[in-house]
């Protein structure tokens, strides 16, 4: 393959990273320039609700200023600060967190869906910290108000069953109380714990001192948070003490999960992809793309800032997902090209998304021509001859990764046709654009 055949992108900022960078800024004392920052509907949320809370933004360029709130997020004192979070899951989820760390009222709103989306186990937590919470229609859901008067310390109970967000928003939280806090992790089972690998990265970034504890031979000792792969709920816990953030300048990197479109897009289409701006060393846990896709057969080269992808025969595999969910739309896509079936595991907490990804996964799957198969928390892909040649409008859910990663059936043959391409505005506004240089590296 000659090097006039590689399709060449550039990778978007992490969205994850860019959210905790921005809320790290926000509660420094001074200023803080952000590098790179994603621009997208859920970090202007993110922004938005920060600005509430008593930070400022400076936007010049690819570079973002943030100005701390000076003692932490405030609300209202006789009527609530209205933290708007429309359709952003990470938005609602981090900013809640900051609010029960803060002082004052302040009203979590957002969308219909995001009225869906649970946030009991993390109001619990709130409550456990002297938050008053108070639901104004459906008990352990958005729309809630919270009067808050700033973390007590000492200790926190934690699920991660249905996000690792919550842990994330109360870690970030953490560092603004007056005593040290004891976060435990309770439950059945943790998910995406890479997530939480990238708030403590961010927190160490900017200088708050904490301890990630392991339990050994029933006595905490602490271990290098680095090396945790598995989260086992009351074997693991998190010591954070009153610190200040603090950090002059803080640049974003690629983000693995946006990325993945054009890395599938790679292994099944015509030509191979090169997505520059890509940490092969990062810490985002979708990072793990590129071992799904080099074990369905893919072939893969990296260096220090890129990744590329050359055209393959792929073959189905079984892998747990429970650890990198945004991926399993792509990769539920990528199986509709194999050769034999892939089943996707430990991946319920993918119902409870901007939309019930494993029941719209499969649907799209279906409607190019494929056959798929779900549970209460798997899905599987069995290949069936896709529609070449014809034209299909995907429906969207309103949820920018089914719109991305319906786009890759285009390496099939198929015209395909997004219901709302807007709605990529989420995390990738310059989607198509990016995306129109592999459809034309591709004939399509």
């Amino acid at each position: 393959m000659t090097s006039e055949n590689v399709i060449v992108v550039k990778a978007p900022s992490s969205k994850s990273l860019s959210h905790r960078a921005l809320i790290a800024g926000a509660l420094s004392e001074g200023s803080t320039v952000v590098l790179d920052p994603l621009d997208s509907n859920d970090i202007n949320r993110t922004m938005d609700c920060l600005s509430t809370m008593g930070a400022k933004f400076n936007i010049d360029g690819t570079a973002t200023t943030v100005t701390g709130m000076d003692g932490g997020p405030k609300g209202g004192a006789k009527e609530p600060a209205v933290l708007e979070m429309r359709d952003s899951g990470t938005t609602c989820r981090l900013i809640t967190a900051l609010a029960g760390a803060g002082k004052g009222l302040f009203r979590v709103q957002g969308t219909p869906r995001m009225h869906d989306r649970p946030i009991g186990a993390l109001t619990s937590a709130l409550e456990s910290q002297g938050t008053k919470v108070t639901f104004s229609d459906k008990q352990g859901y958005p729309p809630v108000t919270l009067e808050a008067s700033g973390f007590k310390g000492k200790q926190m109970d934690i699920s991660l069953e249905e996000s690792s967000q919550y842990l994330s928003g109360l870690l970030l939280g953490a560092p603004l109380a007056d005593e040290t806090t004891i976060i435990n992790v309770i439950g059945e089972k943790a998910v995406s714990w890479p997530y939480v690998a990238l708030t403590l990265n961010v927190m160490e970034d900017f200088r708050v001192k904490f301890e990630v504890q392991a339990k050994k031979d029933g006595v905490w000792k602490k271990t290098d948070w680095r090396k945790v792969e598995k989260v086992v709920p009351g074997e693991i816990r998190f010591v954070v003490e009153p610190s200040k953030f603090d950090r002059d300048e803080y640049r974003v990197e690629g983000d693995w999960s946006n990325a993945s479109y054009f890395l599938a897009a790679g292994a099944v289409g015509n030509n191979p992809v090169k997505i520059e701006g890509m940490n092969v060393n990062s810490l985002q846990g979708d990072r793990a793309i590129m071992y799904i896709l080099e074990s369905m057969g893919a072939k893969i080269e990296s260096d220090d800032h890129s990744v590329t992808v050359y055209p393959s025969k792929l073959h189905g595999v079984e892998v747990d997902m429970s650890k990198c969910p945004d991926l399993v739309p792509t990769v539920a896509v990528a199986a509709a090209f194999a050769d034999s079936p892939t089943t996707i595991t430990n991946v319920a907490h993918l119902r409870i998304k901007e939309c019930d990804r494993l029941e719209a996964s499969a649907a799209e799957v279906m409607r190019a021509g494929g056959k798929a198969e779900i549970t209460a928390d798997s899905i599987t892909i069995i290949p069936a001859p896709l529609k070449k040649g014809e034209r299909i409008v995907f429906d969207t859910y309103d949820d920018h990764r089914l719109a991305m990663c319906t786009a890759i059936f285009a390496m099939a043959g198929i015209e395909s046709i997004p219901a709302e391409p807007g709605c990529v505005a989420k995390s990738f506004p310059g989607f198509w654009d990016e995306w129109e240089k592999v459809k034309k590296g591709n004939g399509c």
